[in-house]
């Protein structure tokens, strides 16, 4: 007859507990993943088939019941790394649309929104466009795969244990947050150079002629132009997108590295 401790309860439960909590939070808060339209319990099915397969290659400490205050706090610190690796990631997308924000309201689309499931919010145009080929560019370059493969290697670098995370894994994460500005303004610069070049015409045109209706010839000329510089611009978006895909990999996984060292 097979007998069970309650010690070995514990332990097994511990070991399954612990490192979904950690792939739960990633889950949650990562791009495509965590899109609000995938339904809760693919997210909870997929985090549980995750941990089957990463739980027996993870070292628990032993002696740490789920349910005693070291349990929890060690509970919180698994959920507050894998929201953190999650918004590293996210990261990604919000400087997408921002970039999509400031071409669509150089191009006179602000008034244009759709609302945007993920951020729970309306967003122009553009950006729901630049927004729909991120995701697939970042499923093509299976970056889906390689977080997840970070993600694994997380309990490498930071293993499950009582040890706070140290504050400049934290630091890290909020420097990465310039990459929303910088990379926004690079991916929009082709756009907002033309458009303002666009619109610098149109001024010393309404100079010229005051009696010409500018709303009425404006706005037709400012989309054309940004169409066709968008078009122009999406051979150069591919690499770029791979750039900042691997720079925020490389980040996820710098940071941790860096929640272990104190």
């Amino acid at each position: 007859m097979i007998s069970v401790t309650s010690a070995q309860l514990t332990a097994w439960i511990a070991a399954f507990f612990f490192p979904l909590a950690r792939i739960l939070a990633l889950i949650s808060s990562s791009p495509v993943l965590g899109n609000k339209q995938i339904p809760i319990r693919i997210k909870v099915g997929l985090a549980m088939l995750i941990t089957v397969i990463v739980a027996p290659t993870v070292n628990m400490p032993p002696n740490i019941e789920p349910a005693s205050a070291i349990g929890l706090l060690v509970l919180a610190q698994q959920v507050l790394i894998g929201l953190a690796m999650g918004f590293t990631m996210r990261l990604i997308f919000t400087a997408i649309e921002m970039a999509g924000d400031l071409a669509g309201m150089q191009m006179g689309l602000g008034f244009a929104s759709f609302y945007d499931p993920v951020n729970a919010s309306y967003s122009p145009v553009i950006a729901q466009f630049l927004g729909i080929l991120t995701t697939l560019a970042f499923l093509g370059f299976n970056g889906h795969l390689y977080m997840l493969a970070s993600l694994a290697d997380s309990f490498q670098a930071f293993p499950i244990s009582a040890t706070m995370p140290s504050a400049a894994a934290f630091r890290t994460m909020a420097e990465s947050g310039g990459i929303i500005f910088s990379h926004a303004l690079q991916l929009s610069m082709p756009l907002i150079g033309a458009l303002m070049i666009t619109n610098l015409a149109l001024g010393i045109l309404t100079r010229s002629a005051p009696q010409l209706n500018i709303f009425a010839v404006g706005f037709p000329i400012t989309l054309t132009v940004g169409f066709a510089s968008l078009a122009l611009s999406l051979p150069y978006l591919a690499p770029m997108l791979d750039h900042i895909i691997n720079e925020s990999l490389d980040t996820m996984q710098r940071i941790a590295v860096q929640m272990a060292k104190h």
